[in-house]
């Protein structure tokens, strides 16, 4: 299979290209750099021969235009997105990423006969918790810059006649990940910060209930959606179901790293929502999922970021 994915430079998008090449599928990859690393790049250049990169822009016409037309892919797989913390500093830029860039690709989707495209979204679209569990009928108020673009771009995602699946990822952790307070996850950050002492921030009061989903669980349901049968456009909670309160996290990686966590607890984050009860039925009943428990994943997890 011929795979685009955009976003190759960034945790996700990298994780799934590294996936997709050791299956022996040929991969175009498409980042512009913003929050990309450059070692995920070099260390996909250097092991596979079936990979491409391209720095360029999901907004461009004329950047996916040149890989569409020759690199001639199967399947889309975009994993490119602006994320939350950028929406709170630039919400036009956050904006013009997830919605307007979404909409370029899937324009030149349907332009150049694309056979499937499998879209990352986000748990961000469903707001405030309103039924319990959040199937994927819950009610969409997004209550934050972020969940507002990516749900423009889901709509851009249905309303083209392409086959489409859409994921909705949520707190995705996993070797790879960056450990920036500025770009990196939950996980990486606080286990980095245990490690060196440093006390770890907290927007809130710690009880924020999350759904933390190891990341090799959401390139499985990725691969699992490209090899299915698609129909009509499909919308999936891509999610361990797990629930687990920050504090509860807290006090796991203090057992597993040895050391006791400093806390630096600030005023909540705008548009952030304190409860995920998240309902993963659909996807396991569909792909036949099984998501790793939140004590394997760690383990793997921490065993990549362990100081030497």
């Amino acid at each position: 299979m011929r795979c685009l994915v955009t976003g190759s430079a960034g945790f996700i998008g990298f994780n799934l290209c590294d996936r997709l090449l050791s299956d022996g599928h040929s991969v175009f990859g498409l980042d512009d750099m913003s929050a990309g690393r450059t070692d995920t790049i070099n260390y996909l250049s250097g092991r596979y021969k079936h990979f491409t990169f391209f720095s360029g822009d999901i907004r461009r016409k004329e950047d996916v235009g040149f890989i569409l037309e020759t690199f001639r892919p199967d399947v889309i797989f975009n994993q490119a997105a602006s994320k939350k913390n950028i929406c709170l500093r630039d919400p036009r830029e956050d904006c013009d990423v997830n919605a307007k860039g979404t909409l370029n690709l899937m324009l030149l989707a349907k332009e150049y006969g694309i056979k499937k495209f499998i879209h990352a979204s986000t748990g961000s679209v469903y707001g405030a918790l309103q039924e319990s569990p959040q199937t994927e009928k819950h009610p969409l108020n997004p209550c934050s810059y972020y969940g507002v673009s990516k749900l423009a771009g889901e709509r851009y995602v249905n309303f083209m006649n392409v086959n489409t699946v859409i994921l909705r990822y949520f707190h995705v952790y996993g070797p790879w990940q960056d450990s920036s307070q500025d770009r990196g996850g939950v996980v990486a950050i606080w286990a980095h910060k245990i490690w060196r002492g440093e006390p770890i921030i907290i927007h809130g009061d710690g009880t924020q209930q999350r759904s933390f989903t190891f990341v090799g669980d959401i390139v499985e349901a990725n691969i699992r959606a490209m090899e299915g049968t698609i129909g009509l456009p499909e919308v999936y909670n891509c999610a361990s179901g797990l629930k687990i309160r920050l504090w509860d996290l807290i006090k796991i990686l203090e057992k597993k790293i040895g050391k006791p966590a400093a806390i630096d607890f600030r005023p909540a984050l705008e548009g952030d929502i304190h409860t995920f009860d998240i309902s993963n039925k659909k996807i396991k009943d569909r792909y036949k999922m099984n998501f790793k428990s939140l004590e394997d994943g760690l383990d793997e997890t921490l065993s990549y970021y362990q100081p030497q």
